[in-house]
């Protein structure tokens, strides 16, 4: 038997009394965070919540995050974490597919707008920044009935909880997948595929109860909530939340609580090196952290670079979806670390490179990568179809091109759905925005294929420009051409502003082709 918020509960009997979660000048202790969720826990029960109910929660890098995360479990629920940026519909959606039989749901305020929210009874109330909460008991008519305060749900709960005995195969969270290709899915994640996985990033980062780590990564993105949420609590740490990213909000809170690890994703790298923070604030920084972690999206080797050399710490890329939990390889130093590769498949995790027949291809040759292990999530919630098309012989097929070095280490090439093919020739994406960030004018680049008559796709590059510097497209275009093959190069660049980008900070390219 296993409930995943033991992570919580040990270090609640091991350091009731150290800060927990940070936000602002406000913290919770180890004790004070697992008495409130044991509150939660009791609302809930009270509530007709029963185990393996499946309860929803919309919510920012707030403290009531990791309060309602690890009360719903502890009442052997299942989470289903919701991006804050899903409009009314959107939420329907999600809260409809996973059958949630309640719902938490942070209202927003002026600097923490949520958009707007999923049921009536939001916009009918004037109290900002406050939690609702909407629970229906079985066999009411909707998923969601009614609604109330998260201040009425947990008054006059007692602080203490037995918390549900649930498997360790039982699932524990509901990841919904982005949904590049049809509707979102939500990815079943067991007690022991995030318990072992969270284990395991604690040990790659080396982290115990003196580190500092700052969470400014959505908690609803499965990246934040292992990496550094489970694995954070479960060696105890100090959590300090930023509940979105600013550059100048994060390098502040660095300073001001002497942060340790960081984590992020590619854009935020680059946003850090293009803040104009002062020598004295680098260096307050670089004098604190000691590890920095990539994911979500491959870093350009010249903003890893860039990155070390201004902050004198390593940055550890790994590979990961929501469907492994999230982690699957990882730069481990045991084995070394090459930058460009995302690292050695994980303690218990196969992972191979195979060609569109399956059969498994040499070191150096590029294919789709499939893994297995106990990181792999049980399957798609109620998509037995989509379940099998991924999870084929105990491998799960990730979509993700990539190829292996005689050494073993995996280096991510592109997407699949990212792929070009320009005149029948492969262009990847990912090779062209390396060559292409180097240029001195260039700050951001992402590159797209766009339908053409004569070629089938042509490559076009869109590209924000440093500030105060400039550069043609037919200059930008000839660069290039001297640095990779020209069947690879733009023949397109547009110059904008920014790029749009997800919750995560990854860029969307889906926007860019649409």
């Amino acid at each position: 038997m296993l409930n995943l918020s033991a992570v919580l509960e040990n270090s609640a009997r091991r350091y009731p009394d150290k800060p927990a979660i940070i936000l602002g000048d406000n913290s919770l202790t180890y004790g004070q965070l697992n008495a409130a969720a044991n509150q939660v826990a009791n609302g809930l029960r009270v509530a007709g919540i029963t185990v393996g109910d499946t309860v929803a929660i919309s919510c920012p890098n707030l403290p009531f995050f990791p309060i309602i995360f690890f009360g719903i479990l502890k009442a052997g629920a299942v989470v289903v974490p919701l991006s804050v940026l899903l409009k009314t519909d959107e939420i329907a959606y999600h809260l409809k597919d996973s059958g949630a039989k309640a719902y938490f749901c942070f209202e927003g305020t002026a600097e923490l707008p949520m958009g707007t929210m999923g049921h009536a009874a939001f916009s009918a109330t004037a109290s900002c920044g406050n939690f609702y909460v909407m629970t229906a008991l079985p066999g009411a008519p909707s998923p969601i009935d009614g609604a109330e305060t998260f201040a009425g749900l947990v008054a006059n709960q007692p602080a203490a909880f037995e918390s549900a005995m649930t498997g360790a195969d039982d699932t524990a969270v509901i990841i919904y997948t982005s949904g590049t290709t049809g509707k979102p899915k939500g990815a079943e994640l067991s007690h022991s595929n995030l318990f072992l996985n969270a284990m395991l990033c604690a040990d790659f980062l080396e982290t115990s109860h003196e580190d500092v780590q700052i969470i400014v990564l959505p908690l609803f993105h499965v990246f934040a909530l292992t990496v550094l949420m489970l694995a954070g609590v479960y060696r105890s740490t100090t959590n300090v939340l930023v509940p979105r990213f600013d550059a100048a909000a994060v390098f502040d809170a660095m300073q001001k609580h002497s942060v340790t690890v960081f984590a992020g994703v590619p854009t935020m790298y680059w946003a850090l090196l293009d803040h104009p923070a002062d020598d004295a604030a680098r260096e307050a920084v670089a004098r604190n952290l000691r590890i920095a972690v990539s994911g979500g999206a491959s870093l350009p080797i010249k903003v890893l670079e860039e990155f070390e050399e201004r902050f004198g710490v390593p940055i550890y890329e790994g590979y990961g979806m929501s469907e492994g939990s999230p982690v699957v390889t990882f730069n481990q130093k045991e084995f070394g670390r090459k930058p460009g590769s995302v690292g050695t498949p994980v303690w218990g995790v196969e992972v191979k490179i195979v060609d569109p027949e399956g059969s498994e291809l040499p070191p150096g040759e590029p294919g789709e990568l499939l893994y297995r292990g106990h990181n792999v999530m049980k399957g798609y919630h109620n998509r037995p179809d989509a379940t099998a098309e991924t999870i084929r012989d105990g491998w799960l097929h990730s979509g993700d091109i990539a190829y292996k070095d005689e050494d073993g280490f995996f280096f991510i090439v592109d997407r699949t759905k990212d792929l070009i093919i320009r005149g029948g020739m492969n262009v990847y994406p990912r090779e062209v925005e390396e060559a292409m960030i180097k240029h001195e004018a260039v700050s951001l680049v992402a590159v797209i294929g766009v339908a053409d008559e004569k070629m089938g796709e042509e490559v076009k590059a869109v590209v924000v420009l440093r500030e105060e510097m400039t550069v043609t497209e037919h200059e930008l275009i000839e660069w290039t051409k001297e640095r990779i093959a020209v069947y690879k190069c733009p023949r397109v660049v547009e110059f904008v502003g920014s790029l749009p980008m997800s919750a995560t900070g990854k860029i969307l390219k889906k926007e860019l082709r649409s």
